[in-house]
């Protein structure tokens, strides 16, 4: 990886920058690469990979391992089907080592300018500028962690900690916890508190999920995602109704009903189904306790939606991330109402030409099969749009 003091190329010297060191940067590095165009990715970490290095102990991609590899190089079989976290990291260092990427670490992107020339300007950590032809933001879905504005949550004095935090059960062994949030992160971390020896563990639920087998008879989910990814939503809906009843229990009585919306239009909305990792059987079986959602706090209390009131040892909310681009891209018209790029993969707006994204949506025909079918698309557009202006490798 280059030194972070080797960064500002000569005038006439405009590689495209990729800001982000994560799977989506470094898949659109590799193909920008590979049509011959200089990629220079911005990692504010110390290596690759970083946001895949935070997640808790026991996580494995929902996603298979055919479909999760990024573009020219396979994800090894030794690996399994399902790879763990700590395997994707170990493939993220390979891919970069594997096509020679040029990585500039510890190097943070604080804002993204128009250049009176037409280009892009960063700002960087250190006081740093500079231009590139074209900027791929790639900074993660799951970017910084978001906690609700819980009234009274000062006056909790037991363990507070959001999600992003959470590393494995050992900690809560013999405790009583309560698991705010039911996404793919909030069930499964209750599961392995459960499986690691917490006394009690409860799951805050305000919205029931969807909830979906990681694989039936060795069909994965995600290949029904990407089978019915371009149907019509209204038809995804009605075809996933008789396919839940017949593969995931009613668990009404346990606090958790079959939503009412359709699972596809959730999905438009944001809300990806939850993929079982042993979270039926533990709510089946009372291990893992669904309650209401929580209101805030009282008295060092967690009061929760249904007026209960309830004092666990500690509090571990599941309660997502933001995607934290207005400081970033913000005055360049390039958001929309909730923080999210207005365009991704190969389009840019009318308002930033030469300006992409990746990373910032949660397909469900999963995101690291996505993040490389971007890249290929971002990689031709620059070749396509950028000309002349971009810096081309060295024909070797």
């Amino acid at each position: 990886m280059a030194d972070s003091s080797a960064l500002t190329p000569p005038a006439a010297d405009r590689p495209v920058y990729v800001v982000g060191g994560g799977p989506g940067g470094l898949a659109v590095a590799h193909t920008l690469r590979a049509r011959g165009i200089r990629a220079v990715v911005l990692e504010k970490s110390d290596r690759v990979g970083a946001s895949w290095r935070g997640h808790y102990d026991r996580l494995h991609l929902h996603t298979t391992r055919r479909l999760s590899a990024l573009p020219g190089l396979a994800m090894p079989r030794r690996f399994g089907r399902w790879v763990s976290r700590d395997n994707v990291v170990r493939y993220l260092e390979k891919y970069a080592e594997h096509h020679e990427l040029e990585i500039v670490t510890g190097v943070e992107v604080s804002r993204i300018d128009r250049a009176p020339d037409g280009g892009w300007l960063l700002h960087a950590t250190g006081g740093r500028e500079l231009t590139g032809a074209a900027v791929v933001v790639a900074t993660g879905y799951n970017h910084t962690p978001r906690l609700p504005d819980w009234p009274g949550r000062e006056s909790y004095a037991g363990t507070f900690l959001h999600a992003s935090a959470y590393r494995n059960p050992e900690p809560f062994a013999g405790r009583d916890v309560l698991v705010v949030g039911v996404g793919n992160t909030g069930a499964e971390i209750a599961v392995d508190l459960v499986e690691g020896g917490a006394s009690r563990v409860r799951l805050a639920v305000r919205t029931a999920p969807h909830l979906v087998r990681r694989s039936t008879a060795g069909w994965a989910a995600q290949y029904s995602g990407v089978l019915v990814r371009r149907l019509p939503v209204g038809l995804v809906d009605r075809l996933s109704r008789p396919m839940a009843r017949l593969s995931v229990p009613d668990l009404s009585a346990q606090g958790l009903p079959r939503p009412e919306t359709g699972l596809y239009s959730r999905v438009r909305e944001g809300a990806i189904p939850v993929q079982d990792v042993g979270l039926i059987d533990a709510v089946r079986a009372g291990r893992v306790e669904v309650v209401a959602a929580v209101d805030g706090f009282d008295d060092g209390k967690v009061s929760l939606a249904d007026g209960t009131l309830t004092e666990p040892d500690a509090v571990i909310a599941a309660t997502g991330y933001v995607r934290a681009l207005e400081g970033l891209v913000g005055h360049l018209g390039v958001l929309d109402a909730r923080g999210r790029p207005v365009t991704h993969g190969g389009r840019t707006s009318a308002e930033a030409p030469g300006l992409y994204f990746t990373g910032f949506t949660n397909p469900i025909s999963g995101m690291l099969r996505e993040l490389a079918r971007d890249a290929e698309k971002i990689a031709k557009a620059v070749a396509k749009e950028s000309g002349d202006r971009v810096s081309r490798l060295p024909v070797t």
